[in-house]
């Protein structure tokens, strides 16, 4: 019973002191006669080092040579070689070692075994290293694994106390590491033993130091299944049971926290007689009070995943940036603030093009030295139509920071608040750009001090408490001067000075107008500055029917685009028609209908007139004022002017044909690649599917405008429709499954707008597919069935397959079996009849499942062995996981748990790698259902707790309860009646709220546990 912290590298008990016995020949007790002292011959003969040599106790004793295992000989002469080992270089004494090998009770030859057992491990090691002295005999090395871990441990300790728990939990997670199952595993003797214990305890406190860290940074959720199991391994060791009542509390879980107190307190009192600890004590009572500061983390956490995420998300800052000096220094001196005792905003505000983003990047960095740990940047298109979602963001940042997709909660307010927590203590800038309002930036500002806040807006944020508000005006001239002469020179600059200053001024002064015309004259080395001023003049005036405000930067946008080559104001008039936040090179290429290196050609010629911005390597955006100067153009200027209809149409077809090749790859042999719209425009080809996911996955935002896009003219909508139905993965992963989701109504009311059946009918499926996996299973049949009777009006046989199939399943979830069958028999046929075999899998491997629930166990197996066996024969990786799955439910229920979790374990691994959180958390749940059948209770709630982590966001609250159901059983059989109850009570308030049958099976459970 561990009642106290145990020391972080516990003393070593050596042996009994004891007389030294000489060494000389002598007869071992297995009769082979041999002496205490050789020559050097053999290894050591031969020039082998000693320090070639390493050992290791954390586990079997072993030792290695360069690598390759050296023979340690008998389970005796290993036990005297860990009791040499063990004792850190100092000599032992023959009598100590026999007390080591033998206590009490030695046998009669016990000495001269002590001296054959050493002469053959001299032989086996070096003469060098294993050394006798003073009667005895000592190992000159230092090359042992528990001295790493020692070592390990104690660099951790001062990592931690240097505030630098990240690295101070990769030390910790490294020495842990190097135990290997039992410690001197197989090493007889009273000395073995006594260490072995002493080393799991010390394996243990460094366990707990390490997940102790783990809650400091907020990765309580993580930490939960951990600690469920080791609290069923150990489940008298109260400072698991304290760091697991903490995880859980902080994942929002207080009532199970409090029953894991009540749990042990049963437990001690039953076992020991005794109460709990007063710090176990006040826990509970800090969590009755639902104490706020319980629920974060402590001053300078880290990411909880190691090496530690320091984003560094700041563009690049403009090489020529010219004046705003009071400006630089006064925010500069703000942001210095942030790493004292608030956390420090500042949000600057002036009209499009007077260098809001420009100032705010060039301070960002020169500001980085205040925030070590990372910068964080969003552009939040607060100008245009679609403002960035503050979730989306929150996302995307949490992403940043190293918090896995699984521990990302759902909602805004969730998001935000794990955003803090994960903020706190650390030294982090964050700049939001182009924010539309202060409602989008409230929830993605840190809170805490050590963290700062740059806002960038176009209105002034007047209602953002406690900022510090910044309102920037256009350059004084003698600063516009200066931005211009960096750009064209000095040298040119100076001869024509009054020129120049008619070009900032005919430039309103504005830093994005002076910069494109700055940029324009550079390129044009026969222009004079005065030639440049008359074109502005000249500018000017035919663009005099413009508002003020707008005439210097239309103006400016005129001469720029003037002075284009023809192929560079093609590029530039059609990229501006697309409406993702940004444009790869290869989506370009195809924009523009030209190869590769004549559109980067291109693109690189813009950026060097500033009418483009290169956004990161191979991708490129507008200013949002020169998109919408672009589209106007290309309004006025393109010719003919269906180009730009066609220009949007083979960005569609390469998004379409390019997300066509990721789904193939991922589901080879699926026939809903050869029903999509065809396309003229060529997409991307993929050498594996991990490539193919990065590119989907890259381009979702992207892939999703365009799929809007597309839902304005009913020439696109169709391909805009099987685009969304290709790349379902990013609705299935739950990184952007609400982005998805949105377009998917958009396409599905813009079909009914213009009345088109086939597009309806694959809409709806798109969105039956989404209300499915958020657990939404009323609104997934509805569609489902809206989705079969427009695709049978409109002879389109692939959704009315996947109508059928997806309305089974719902009924299955719905008890309703009957129905169930005779959708996916359906389904079936539906399939043969267009020679869909991954299809026809599908359904069988759901067939199975209905099987299953009404008792036909073998039937059950031979279906989902068959529906595996073709997604096998194909090689259909994801899907074949889908198969696994459904035979691991068969076999669990014939009892093969065995087998049954094999499969499961197969299909998880798939699962795992392919980004598919809901089947990833879902096989993960019904391993610890084999787990329970197998009374693996431990196991059980630790598949079950990850389960909860990895479902968090997704799969909707129906599943969460079964999962909560299990986890409940699994904490029942381990004992921890009190979890196991508030898991029950809280599945069975979802299960009433649903109106789910299973709130029955919970009741049940709930009722004899309450008796007891």
């Amino acid at each position: 019973m561990d009642r106290e912290n145990g020391p972080r590298v516990p003393a070593q008990r050596a042996p009994k002191p004891g007389p030294a016995a000489p060494v000389g020949e002598v007869t071992a007790a297995d009769g082979t006669t041999d002496t205490g002292v050789r020559p050097v011959t053999g290894a050591g003969a031969s020039g082998d080092s000693p320090g070639s040599l390493r050992f290791g106790v954390l586990g079997p004793v072993r030792a290695w040579r360069d690598g390759e295992p050296v023979p340690t000989g008998s389970p005796q002469q290993r036990a005297l070689l860990a009791a040499l080992l063990l004792r850190g270089g100092r000599t032992a004494t023959a009598h100590e070692l026999i007390d080591a090998l033998w206590g009490e009770e030695p046998p009669s030859q016990a000495l001269a075994a002590v001296r054959t057992y050493a002469s053959r491990l001299r032989k086996a090691l070096d003469p060098k290293v294993l050394v006798s002295e003073s009667g005895g005999y000592a190992l000159r090395t230092t090359a042992l694994d528990v001295t790493e871990a020692q070592e390990l441990a104690a660099e951790a300790d001062r990592l931690r106390a240097a505030g630098d728990r990240a690295a101070a939990r990769a030390r910790l997670a490294e020495a842990l590491d190097l135990w290997d199952g039992e410690v001197l595993a197989s090493v007889p003797g009273p000395y073995a033993e006594t260490q072995r214990t002493r080393l799991e305890e010390w394996r243990l406190t460094l366990l707990e130091t390490r997940l102790d860290i783990d809650l400091e940074v907020g990765a309580h959720a993580e930490a939960v299944s951990e600690l469920t199991a080791l609290t069923a391994a150990h489940p008298l060791r109260e400072r698991l049971r304290e760091l697991l009542m903490l995880a859980l509390y902080r994942s929002g879980r207080q009532a199970e926290a409090l029953a894991v107190y009540a749990d042990t307190r049963r437990l001690l009192a039953d076992e020991l007689g005794v109460d709990p600890t007063p710090e176990l004590s006040r826990l509970q009572q800090r969590i009755l009070q639902a104490d706020a500061e319980l629920a974060r983390p402590v001053e300078e956490p880290a990411p909880a995943a190691a090496p530690v995420a320091r984003p560094a998300q700041l563009p690049a800052t403009v090489p020529d940036f010219t004046g705003r000096s009071s400006f630089v220094r006064e925010l500069g001196t703000r942001l210095a603030t942030a790493e004292g005792s608030v956390m420090a905003v500042s949000a600057l505000a002036g009209i499009g093009g007077v260098g809001k983003t420009t100032l705010a990047v060039h301070v960002a960095h020169e500001a980085r030295p205040h925030f070590p740990d990372g910068q964080l940047y969003v552009d939040l298109q607060g100008a245009g139509s679609r403002a960035a979602a503050p979730e989306t963001v929150l996302g995307s940042f949490l992403r940043a920071l190293g918090t896995p997709d699984s521990a990302i909660p759902d909602s805004l307010d969730d998001r935000a608040a794990l955003y803090r927590s994960t903020l706190d203590g650390r030294r982090v800038l964050v700049l939001l750009d182009n924010a539309r309002d202060a409602a989008q930036i409230r929830p993605l500002l840190p809170g805490t001090a050590g963290c700062a806040a740059l806002v960038t807006s176009r209105i002034r944020m007047v209602d953002l408490a406690g900022a510090h508000l910044v309102d920037l005006d256009v350059m004084s001239p003698e600063e516009a001067l200066q931005l211009f002469t960096r750009i064209v020179g000095e040298e040119r600059v100076r001869a024509e000075r009054e020129a120049a200053l008619d070009v900032v001024a005919a430039c309103g002064f504005l830093p994005l107008a002076i910069r494109i015309a700055a940029s324009r004259l550079a390129a044009r080395r026969t222009w004079t500055v005065s030639v440049l001023a008359a074109k502005l003049a000249d500018e000017r005036r035919r663009l005099d029917e413009l508002q003020a405000g707008d005439l210097a930067v239309k103006a400016t946008f005129e001469l720029g685009y003037g002075q284009l080559e023809p192929a560079q104001a093609r590029a530039f008039r059609l990229l501006g028609l697309a409406d993702g936040p940004d444009i790869s090179l290869a989506a370009a290429a195809a924009v523009l209908d030209l190869p590769l290196w004549d559109t980067e050609d291109l693109l690189e010629a813009l950026v060097d007139t500033s009418l483009l911005e290169s956004a990161a390597p191979g991708r490129y955006r507008y200013h949002d004022l020169v998109r919408l100067y672009a589209r106007a153009c290309a309004d006025r200027d393109e010719q003919p002017p269906s180009e730009k209809e066609a220009a949007l149409s083979r960005l569609l077809d390469f998004y379409l044909s390019t997300a066509a090749r990721v789904y193939a790859i991922e589901r080879p042999g699926d026939r809903l690649v050869d029903h999509l719209e065809p396309t003229s425009y060529e997409g991307l080809t993929f050498t594996d599917r991990h490539e193919a996911q990065d590119w989907l996955y890259a381009e979702a935002n992207c892939l999703l405008a365009c799929v809007r896009q597309s839902a304005s003219s009913p020439t696109t909508l169709r391909r805009g429709v099987d685009l969304l139905w290709a790349s379902l993965d990013l609705g299935e992963s739950g990184a952007n499954s609400k982005e998805f989701e949105a377009t998917g109504v958009v396409v599905r009311n813009a079909a009914r707008t213009h009345a088109d059946a086939r597009a309806e009918g694959r809409a709806l499926m798109v969105l039956a597919g989404v209300h499915h996996t958020a657990g939404r299973f009323e609104e997934a049949d509805h569609d489902a069935e809206l989705a079969l009777a427009r695709a049978d009006l409109a002879g389109d046989p692939v959704p009315a397959c996947w109508s059928a199939n997806a309305r089974g399943i719902i009924a299955l979830y719905q008890n309703r079996f009957t129905e169930g069958e005779q959708y996916l028999t359906e389904a079936i046929e539906r399939f043969r009849g267009i020679g869909d075999e991954p299809g026809e899998a599908s359904a069988l491997c759901n067939l199975s499942r209905i099987h299953l629930a009404t008792g036909r166990t073998s039937s059950a197996i031979a279906l989902a062995r068959q529906g595996t066996d073709i997604y096998d024969a194909m090689g259909h990786a994801l899907r074949g996981a889908n198969g696994r799955y459904a035979l691991g439910l068969a076999l669990t229920q014939d009892n093969r748990l065995t087998t049954a979790s094999e499969r499961l374990r197969e299909a998880l691994a798939v699962f795992s790698d392919s980004r598919q959180r809901l089947w990833e958390g879902m096989t993960l749940f019904r391993l610890s259902e084999v787990d329970i059948a197998a009374r693996r209770h431990a196991q059980a709630a630790s598949n079950a707790e990850m389960a909860l982590t990895v479902l968090r966001g997704i799969g909707g609250e129906w599943r969460r309860g079964n999962v909560l159901t299990v986890l409940g059983r699994a904490l029942f059989g381990l004992g921890q009646t009190g979890r196991a109850l508030v898991c029950w009570q809280e599945a069975l308030g979802i299960f009433d709220e649903l109106g789910a049958p299973e709130a029955e099976e919970v009741r049940a459970l709930l009722t004899p546990a309450t008796a007891a």
